[in-house]
């Protein structure tokens, strides 16, 4: 398996294919489905929102068995999530995990509205997605960002993604083992709806840290 940093520059690398429309990745034939009928070993784990114009592996460039891909709305986390990027990071020694969230998140937005206008008629369903964001935009929604809607919706998104890297840091006592192993990373990602370009910002390693430290 590689390392975190090297996965990290393969998602990198696969992104800047994506955005200059040079992508390259062709590995979903018979060929590939047949290598991966008995073994997978995903590189990188990609916890992101269940938007239908972020699809992981392909804003990555990457091929059948490359990701191991979780999708819920909002990219939150809650146990089963936290379950799922377990079971990767344990059962396949997958060294990276990316919080992917994106530009005017549907479900950060409403969240928004939920905090200026509360609705007593929202589904249950919502309301359960609602209530996982709601706390860390609730911080927010007390500043002076509340005055200007376009910054409060660019810091609410990516505060949510923060809020759901450190949930996984600190929510899962094999994650904090094998983080502490530095076995695992944890970063937190952008996605930009209008570019395309992914913005790594969140947990990185420093600046000239060795690709065999993590």
């Amino acid at each position: 398996m590689i390392s975190a940093s090297e996965a990290l520059d393969r998602l990198i690398q696969g992104n800047s294919r994506f955005v200059t429309d040079t992508r390259c990745i062709s590995l979903a034939g018979k060929p590939r489905h047949d290598e991966l009928s008995a073994r997978q070993e995903p590189f990188a784990i990609i916890l992101g929102c269940s938007d239908s114009r972020v699809p992981a592996e392909i804003v990555f460039d990457q091929g059948l068995g490359d990701l191991f891909v979780i999708r819920v709305a909002g990219n939150i986390v809650a146990p089963t999530l936290v379950g799922s990027v377990e079971f990767a990071a344990e059962r396949f020694a997958t060294p990276l995990v990316v919080v992917l969230g994106h530009s005017d998140c549907g479900a950060v937005l409403a969240t928004l509205e939920d905090l200026e206008s509360p609705s007593e008629t929202r589904p249950p369903g919502i309301g359960l997605i609602v209530n996982r964001i709601r706390p860390t935009l609730e911080l927010l929604f007390d500043t002076e960002l509340r005055n200007n809607r376009d910054d409060l919706v660019q810091h609410a998104v990516r505060a949510n993604i923060q809020a759901s890297a450190n949930q996984l840091r600190q929510g899962s006592m094999l994650l904090e083992e094998l983080i502490q192993k530095r076995e695992l990373l944890i970063v937190g990602a952008e996605y930009s709806l209008e570019t395309g370009v992914v913005d790594f910002f969140d947990g990185m390693p420093a600046a000239g840290q060795s690709a065999t430290e993590f």
